[in-house]
């Protein structure tokens, strides 16, 4: 089994990485001074707040706060473990991951082997369940049922594949027959969902009966699975439950299949079911993805708008599907930034995607999508016809409704174009009220969006100036004295110190790294992202200044100690000595 990763790979790795190159490689930055800069790729803003700092290997958002060094920006970008982002970077280097079994103790090895070898076997036997379905829909004696129902919702046997369409009988262990060789088996199939605990103590499957379609991650690994029953039994869609590898708010049914199938998506739909996101493939919309049973949610959205510039809800005309698209537009107004778009279609009664799409075909389909209603006229349509817009208190209701929605929403040119399109709904007075609904909303982001200022202490622009430019631990003599100055922060200062002295290359972000999980590395990241107006030429002065001020106040608190010593008459000859030279030095 492998070991822990060692902290020199992780540091050696760091220093491979030009975190510049790293973050443009999926947001385009633009040269700003000594930094580079763009829109936050983490929350949706309209004038760039996102910096990337070459010299410190670090970026940091000033809007939102997100920060942290290459590792930290695949872990929340492209939303990986530790372990999978450190591979990731490894593979983008060209690096194998080195494992260390020797800095630890013989238990944290078995404890990181055994959750290491886990998650590979969850995902292993998730994808050799998903090649037994597919297997069942070839050799079950009665396949029939499934491959007619197949063909009669018009799936060809290539798109079925390219999905991993399977099948299984109407049994109570036809899978656990299969998987389930023993008990640990047994209770690994239960924990990823795929079987439920029987009464007397032997599970069974979950699914049964069903058209099966495998769930896969951004990776392409199965994580999950969804069924669609056949014949006349609930639920219709039976989806895996939540589990260790499995989280149904943060995953897309069909996003990985669009990204193989487009290598230059610029815009998804998304659907309420796996057939309508297969059938629409079929038909040459393959662009499609599914939300997995629940509405649309703040994850999904972020990652929709990560991957294009248009995102298309198609929902059922009924209330239901109405209700749905409200949420997805709630979940989506503080995401929404200039240059990416939101819009909805709703499909006559009794017609679904699937549906529509086998009647009149991939063009009618893609006109519908083309002519869908954008978030702007959905908001508004839906505040106004809750009101009576004849009447003065009828306006000022649709205004008071409308405020929290625009609130949430970061500047941008739609925000100011959906103040501007209600304010002319009001005719005299329209101008009043959007100045005044944009002075609010101003109000509103400005109180979110308050930072803490850090004040200024020998000892924290001292840290902060170190963690800049760690080379500045050379130009001191003797930093070892300062370890014996009780006072906040100097702890920490002493072990930075230590740090660069003993890694003369170090760089900032390997130095965040070595503090990810402890406290103190939140007031690191804080202090690096200080602006403590100090220019670079002029680092070194100040530093050695702060020194200089510690210092004195090391002699300070010792002068305080023999002097409290002097009173009660219990000084030694050498300390009389050194508080006499100590009291001449401050005179």
């Amino acid at each position: 089994m492998a070991g822990l990763i060692p902290r020199q790979f992780i540091d050696d790795l760091l220093a491979r990485t030009d975190i510049v190159e790293l973050i443009n490689s999926r947001v385009t930055l633009k040269k700003a001074g000594k930094n580079y800069q763009a829109c936050c790729p983490f929350h949706t803003e309209k004038s760039p707040s996102f910096s990337v700092s070459p010299d410190k290997q670090f970026y940091h958002c000033f809007g939102c706060g997100e920060h942290g060094n290459a590792i930290s920006f695949l872990m929340e970008y492209d939303r990986l473990e530790f372990v999978d982002a450190i591979e990731e970077l490894a593979s983008l280097n060209g690096m194998e991951v080195e494992r260390d079994e020797k800095q630890h103790t013989p238990e944290q090895q078995r404890k990181y082997a055994q959750a290491q070898q886990q998650k590979q076997d969850d995902y292993q036997i998730m994808e050799q369940i998903s090649r037994f379905y597919q297997q069942q829909l070839r050799v079950a004696q009665d396949k029939d049922v499934a491959i007619n129902y197949l063909k009669g919702r018009g799936l060809s046997g290539e798109i079925a594949k390219r999905f991993g369409i399977g099948y299984i009988s109407d049994n109570w262990d036809g899978m656990m027959n299969a998987f389930a060789n023993n008990g640990q088996n047994s209770r690994q199939l239960v924990d990823l969902g795929m079987a439920i605990d029987g009464d007397k103590g032997r599970p069974y499957d979950r699914f049964r009966g069903r058209i099966m379609f495998p769930i896969r991650d951004k990776r392409g690994r199965v994580i999950g699975f969804g069924g669609r029953v056949l014949g006349d039994g609930t639920p219709k869609y039976l989806n895996s439950p939540e589990t260790r590898i499995y989280h149904k708010g943060q995953e897309l049914y069909g996003l990985f299949e669009a990204k193989q199938a487009n290598k230059n998506l610029t815009r998804l739909v998304v659907v309420e079911g796996y057939m309508d996101v297969v059938a629409l493939a079929q038909h040459g919309v393959d662009y499609a993805v599914a939300s997995l049973g629940t509405s649309t949610t703040p994850e999904q959205l972020q990652t929709l708008f990560r991957t294009v510039t248009e995102v298309i809800c198609c929902y059922d005309g009924d209330r239901a599907g109405r209700e749905a698209a409200w949420r997805a537009m709630d979940n989506a107004l503080p995401l929404i930034r200039d240059g990416i778009s939101l819009k909805f279609v709703f499909l006559p009664d009794g017609e679904d995607p699937d549906s529509l799409i086998r009647q009149q075909g991939q063009q009618t389909f893609e006109q519908i999508l083309d002519n869908a209603q954008p978030l702007s006229r959905f908001l508004l349509e839906n505040l106004i016809a809750k009101i009576d817009m004849t009447s003065l208190e009828g306006r000022a209701a649709l205004a008071d409704s409308f405020q929290p929605y625009v609130n949430k929403m970061p500047d941008s040119v739609l925000k100011e174009s959906l103040i501007n399109e209600l304010a002319n709904s009001f005719g005299t007075g329209g101008d009043h009220l959007a100045k005044q609904m944009t002075q609010s909303s101003a109000q509103a982001n400005k109180t979110k969006n308050v930072r803490k200022t850090t004040r200024a202490t020998p000892v924290r622009l001292a840290i902060a100036l170190l963690l800049e430019k760690p080379q500045l631990v050379s130009c001191l003599p003797n930093a070892s004295v300062l370890a014996h100055l009780d006072m906040p922060g100097m702890a920490l200062f002493n072990e930075l110190l230590a740090i660069c002295a003993s890694n003369p290359h170090i760089n900032s972000g390997q130095i965040i790294e070595l503090f990810r999980e402890r406290q103190e590395g939140k007031q690191l990241a804080k202090l690096l992202i200080w602006e403590h107006q100090i220019d670079s030429g002029n680092a070194e002065d100040v530093f050695l200044d702060s020194i200089e001020k510690l210092l004195n106040t090391l002699v300070e608190q010792r002068t305080e100690v023999l002097l409290q010593k002097a009173r009660l008459n219990q000084l030694t000859p050498e300390e009389k000595r050194e508080l006499q030279t100590l009291l001449n030095e401050q005179n």
